[in-house]
């Protein structure tokens, strides 16, 4: 198949750690890759943000990534991106008509406005990966959510326009429902794991002799660390190690790192406490496998990458029990669940877990196991494989036949 996506805020070329790349830029890039193993042909639309990038960039055999102009050339954060949209239809527009797809993958709200819109007429399926809701967000977020105020709006037409959805959790489907869309239109398809970088052997992170956790994620409050902070009080002797955010050097003036440096104080863990900023992929996987457990604590979650990746390296999990997490994390199997914005829990599982190893192996091994068989990118790129067939052919199916009246 010749397969375009279009991925506005989310290059697969954006280095990780940054206030909009995260899991949204590995899901793009992977899953690119793996379609590509598998021998499509794939091409990623995404936003220019540099005056300088090339318009076309090859990324993996393959795989080529191309720049679109939509707004000012320089980054701009996701959610001042609406206003741009038009223009990012109408240069997808013309990429389509030179050089027409077998299927538009849309990655995220916005992207999917412009591929519905840059698509009509031209017979070519549009399928919507959301990675995120915004009525999700704004039950969570509140006043705090600076999503455009048409974000649920657009995301219903959208899932209503396109030739199908493919959600990333079954938590997601309850709310596609929920905003009027057909399930028979969505496919659950799970972000996937790279477990050739991310699997139990190889380098491993320096540590101490202290009892690890390990939080790895943007340093957002929806990420749970105030919690996660709070718990460490009852977690005696304990070090907390944060993996994300600006680089390692830039971290001395980041707002967001020095608010959690605060918190720590005051809480009287700091001692215990480690900022290490962005980090690549191999250096996660060191990291995770210097871990005794990775703690993922958001308030909410579409899916979460992180505890993949932990259970890939045979590192055990304590997570919230929230969107996508309640499907990739077993209670009491690779992990503990736990529910959200309750530190008391949180440190009860903490604690448990840390003082059993024979079970934290168990769970370990199990998380292994779980990832290598359901969670690879191969078999991540064969469901999505599936869903483009499916979608693709009901939207053939539903077009009227030239000439018929």
């Amino acid at each position: 198949m010749r397969i375009a996506m279009l991925s506005e805020h989310a290059s697969p070329l954006a280095t990780l750690g940054g206030v909009d790349a995260g899991g949204q830029n590995v899901h793009v890039a992977m899953l690119a890759r793996a379609l590509a193993d598998r021998g499509h042909a794939v091409t990623v639309h995404t936003r220019r943000d540099d005056v300088d990038l090339p318009d076309r960039v090859a990324f993996v055999p393959g795989v080529e990534v191309v720049h679109l102009d939509a707004g000012p050339p320089k980054e701009v954060a996701k959610d001042d991106l609406w206003p741009h949209v038009p223009e990012l239809a109408a240069a997808l527009r013309t990429q389509l008509q030179a050089d027409r797809p077998d299927v538009l993958h849309a990655h995220f709200w916005m992207s999917g406005r412009a591929a519905v819109d840059a698509a009509r007429g031209l017979g070519v399926p549009v399928v919507q990966t959301f990675h995120a809701l915004g009525s999700v967000k704004r039950r969570w977020q509140g006043a705090a959510d600076t999503s455009p105020s048409v974000r649920v709006r657009v995301e219903t037409a959208v899932a209503c326009a396109a030739a199908g959805v493919v959600a990333t959790c079954r938590d997601e489907v309850t709310e596609l429902v929920a905003l009027g869309v057909d399930p028979e239109r969505v496919a659950v398809v799970p972000s996937g794991v790279d477990t050739t970088v991310f699997h139990p052997t190889g380098p491993t992170a320096p540590r101490g002799d202290r009892p690890r956790l390990l939080v790895i994620g943007r340093l957002v409050p929806r990420k749970g660390l105030a919690d996660v902070l709070t718990a460490l009080v009852s977690v005696p002797d304990a070090e907390l190690v944060v993996l994300g955010g600006p680089a390692a050097d830039e971290l001395v003036a980041d707002p967001a790192a020095a608010e959690l440096r605060a918190r720590a104080a005051a809480l009287g863990v700091a001692d215990r406490v480690q900022l290490v900023g962005r980090a690549d992929r191999d250096a996660v996987a060191g990291w995770i496998r210097s871990a005794d457990l990775v703690v993922c604590a958001p308030w909410y979650e579409p899916f979460g990458i992180v505890p993949l990746e932990a259970m890939a390296c045979g590192v055990p999990v304590v997570a919230t029990a929230v969107g996508g997490l309640t499907d990739t994390v077993v209670d009491g199997g690779t992990g503990l669940l736990v529910p959200p914005r309750d530190p008391d829990q949180l440190a009860g599982a903490l604690r448990e877990l840390l003082a059993d190893p024979q079970r934290r192996a168990a769970m370990g091994a199990a998380g292994r196991s779980r990832t290598t068989r359901s969670y690879d990118w191969q078999e991540v790129a064969r469901m999505t494989e599936s869903a483009y067939r499916r979608f693709a052919g009901a939207h053939r199916a539903a077009r009227p036949r030239a000439g018929a009246r």
